[in-house]
């Protein structure tokens, strides 16, 4: 094939000679680079395809008899053997990879020309374009090995070459683009007298022109910004650059984006696998689980804790797993080969600006797994536009993995940030920024949660906070993304010794609880609250807490049998002291939990102590809830017409009381009414009835956002449509109600999936009785 090359390239040759054309003369008539038409007539690369030969013909100005013999001889000169000197350059294997096989099926389907660019329409590309991807991640995340194990697949699809360069981006001295583009072009083998010729300012069309005229994979390995990855970008042809970088190099255009993250956990064990074999690895399976996990599912964690296993055959890896559990061991122990996990976050720590630098050692102090915008301007002491700044160069620094508007810090670079705080900042400044930053948090949760109690509502005018809590759903929506974060503030001032503030907070949160019901941590909180209350002597606050505590057991966790022992202390609680709003809430929530346990009797006794004390006290809220109470205890017991009658009648009393009754409150209580009176009316066999009602419940629940309580009535719902003999519209609600998440009652998701289940083995029993 190489002959038949030559043939091409002197009859090339002769023609432009004939036409008295230079290279350069021929180069700018037919558009081909003045390169490229010297490496054909040299031979040095194979014939071009169809269109050069044609711009090659037109440019010399060819008959259609010459322009036909030049495009036989081309034709002759090509085939699966003609790539000119491929370069082959892939510095070691990759044996211990495992995973990312959606970021492996990315890249070969982008080798294959099977996605358009980024930003295309969504069409296969036309194979004229390059393909540039980032591969980006923290430190550690095995960037490296995913571009270096893909290069390995993706070799048939580049024939005329695949190279990996070093761009030692974090290096004191990164490679820069010019010294990059020379290795390239010595690489494939320009000569010296031709980059010479060119000269320094030459070489990058030297090299768009070699990249625009071959199909070659280039992995840029430890990219250091956009200003040095850029020029090294090809502009045309079909050549594929993978781009490795802790940087998200956001800067750059028209790129396929893969942003890594930790291993799963099988298949951060499947790694530990690798490096000790499987026998050691079954027979100690639950603790190089505990190891994987201990290294965050960081691919180099995960290598040098394998290398440290696999060279170390003495030891058990119960022995590792209990040396990592020790903070101040997992990130310089082990020790392999001279790495260190720690070592890998010194070179991007050191390229934070001060203020960077700062702001990632005092995330460390967030409690929760991860923060905001407010959260930051607060540990900062900065106004939101600054810190959001900073955020930024961290998240581009490869440091913090955005999730919307929060920003998570990796375990491991969490305990590195920990370390820097105490190193730089001293343990005083450190336990300084967090008090202050626990301290916010439970001042901010105090007005958040205020918006729902009686006789809040919004923040006072004077209140100015780094966070928007301008509205009931902002306030909600702070309180729950913020969950982790207060429960771990509350904790610690609880440990503290700081009662009132304990008190004062879950206090707060009494009403909006209810917007919340299933999160998980409510028995908690409260059960704290009424020890904070015991402790500063104070037993009308204890029972209060009491009272709310019994609520979680009952309603948050479905445990009536636990709650109602509570429920009594808080009665006991309330009658030494002689406050009747407690005895009314305790009676109450006694009746709540008879209820529950279908002890009816028990439970209408209680809820009628509950309602005269409530009415005395003025308590419009509480003699809401009370009359409700029993409503639903008529319900449980079946008797329809009485239950509807109650139900009508709490409705006429909920519309009366008007703005006495907070507007949350009077929504919540009108969703669970048209619910009964639905439930009601299914009693008595009123089928429409009780669909009409219950369907209202729901799109009220939807308008509250309220999603337990939206669970609750689609589930009934379903069985509603499901004793009327309308399986197919049962089947949607039990489907929208399981599709509600872990925000919804754990109950009726259960119910509803078990419900789905039969339904969907009842339609395929008949399908195949039919013999479908």
């Amino acid at each position: 094939m190489n002959s038949e090359r030559e043939v091409f390239g002197a009859l090339l040759r002769q023609l432009r000679l004939d036409a008295h054309l230079t290279i350069q003369g021929l180069a700018d008539l037919s558009g081909v680079s003045a390169r490229g038409i010297g490496d054909l007539e040299r031979g040095r690369r194979a014939a071009p395809r169809r269109r050069t030969v044609a711009a090659l013909a037109a440019g010399l100005g060819l008959d259609t008899e010459q322009c036909g013999r030049l495009l036989t001889v081309a034709r002759r000169g090509r085939g699966p053997a003609s790539s000119a000197m491929p370069v082959h350059s892939f510095p070691r294997r990759t044996d211990d990879f495992v995973g990312r096989l959606p970021e492996l099926v990315s890249l070969t389907a982008l080798a294959a020309e099977e996605v358009s660019p980024a930003g295309g329409g969504g069409s296969a590309r036309d194979g004229s374009q390059p393909v540039v991807v980032t591969v980006a991640g923290p430190p550690g995340m095995g960037k490296t090995a995913l571009a270096l194990h893909a290069a390995t697949k993706l070799v048939p699809h580049f024939p005329d070459g695949q190279m990996v360069l070093d761009l030692r981006g974090m290096d004191e001295t990164p490679a820069s683009a010019t010294e990059l583009m020379l290795s390239v072009l010595k690489a494939f083998r320009v000569a010296d007298g031709e980059l010479v010729k060119a000269g320094p300012t030459g070489h990058a069309a030297l090299y768009q022109d070699l990249l625009a005229e071959r199909r070659c994979l280039l992995i840029f390995d430890n990219g250091c910004d956009e200003e040095q990855v850029e020029p090294l970008l090809p502009e045309r042809g079909r050549s594929m650059v993978v781009v490795t970088s802790r940087r998200v190099l956001i800067g750059l255009r028209n790129v396929h984006r893969i942003c890594l993250s930790e291993l799963a956990q099988h298949e951060a064990v499947a790694f530990l696998t690798t490096a000790i074999g499987e026998e050691r690895a079954t027979r100690e399976a639950s603790a190089l689980r505990e190891v994987a996990h201990l290294c965050g599912y960081l691919p180099l964690a995960l290598r040098v804790a394998g290398s440290w296993l696999a060279t170390r055959t003495g030891w058990t890896v119960r022995r590792l797993a209990d040396r990592l559990a020790s903070d101040e061991h997992r990130l310089d122990s082990p020790v392999a080969g001279g790495r260190k996990v720690s070592a890998a976050f010194d070179l991007s720590y050191r390229q934070l600006t001060p203020d960077a630098a700062r702001l990632f050692r005092r995330l460390s102090v967030v409690p929760g797994p991860d923060a905001g915008v407010a959260c930051a301007a607060q540990l900062l002491g900065q106004d939101l536009p600054s810190a959001e700044d900073t955020l930024e160069e961290l998240v581009e620094a490869g440091l913090l993995g955005p999730r919307g508007d929060r920003f998570r810090l990796h375990d491991l670079l969490r305990l590195y940030a920990s370390g820097r705080l105490e190193a730089e900042e001293g343990h005083e400044e450190a336990e300084r920024v967090r008090g202050g930053l626990y301290r916010w948090l439970l001042e901010t949760t105090i007005v958040a949660g205020r918006w729902f109690e009686p006789g809040h509502g919004a923040p006072p005018a004077h209140w100015r906070g780094l966070v928007d809590l301008s509205s009931a759903a902002l306030a909600r929506q702070w309180l729950q993304i913020q969950g982790a974060n207060w429960l771990a503030a509350l904790r610690a001032a609880a440990q503290a010794g700081e009662h009132p503030l304990v008190v004062e907070v879950a206090e707060s949160l009494h009403w909006f609880s209810d917007q919340w019901v299933f999160w998980g941590h409510w028995p908690e909180v409260y059960d704290m609250a009424a020890r904070s209350a015991g402790l500063l002597g104070d037993e009308v606050m204890r029972a209060t807490h009491l009272n709310y505590y019994a609520w979680a057991l009952i309603v948050c966790e479905s445990r009536p049998e636990a709650g109602l022992p509570v429920a009594s202390q808080a009665l006991a609680a309330a009658l030494r002291e002689g406050d009747v709003p407690q005895q009314a809430w305790a009676h109450y929530y006694q009746g709540w939990a008879h209820r529950s346990m279908e002890r009816f009797a028990e439970a209408a006794e209680q809820y009628g102590r509950a309602t005269p004390l409530f009415a005395s006290t003025g308590d419009h809220h509480g003699s809401l809830w009370a009359r409700h109470g029993c409503c639903s205890n008529l319900l449980s017991q079946g008797e329809g017409a009485a239950a509807l009658a109650a139900y009508q009648q709490t409705l006429t009393m909920l519309e009366d009381a008007g703005d006495l009754i907070e507007t949350h409150i009077a929504a919540a209580a009108r969703i669970s009414i048209e619910s009964g009176i639905g439930r009601s009316y299914a009693l008595l066999e009123k089928w429409d009835d009780a669909v009409t009602h219950i369907r209202r419940a729901v799109r009220l629940s939807d308008a509250l956002g309220n999603l337990s309580l939206r669970s609750i009535h689609l589930l009934h719902l379903g069985e509603v449509l499901l004793s009327q003999g309308r399986e197919e519209e049962a089947h949607e609600a039990f489907r929208a109600c399981v599709a509600l998440g872990s925000d919804a009652d754990p109950v009726r998701l259960a119910e509803a999936s078990a419900r789905l289940a039969r339904l969907n083995t009842k339609a395929v029993r008949h399908r195949y009785e039919r013999g479908d």
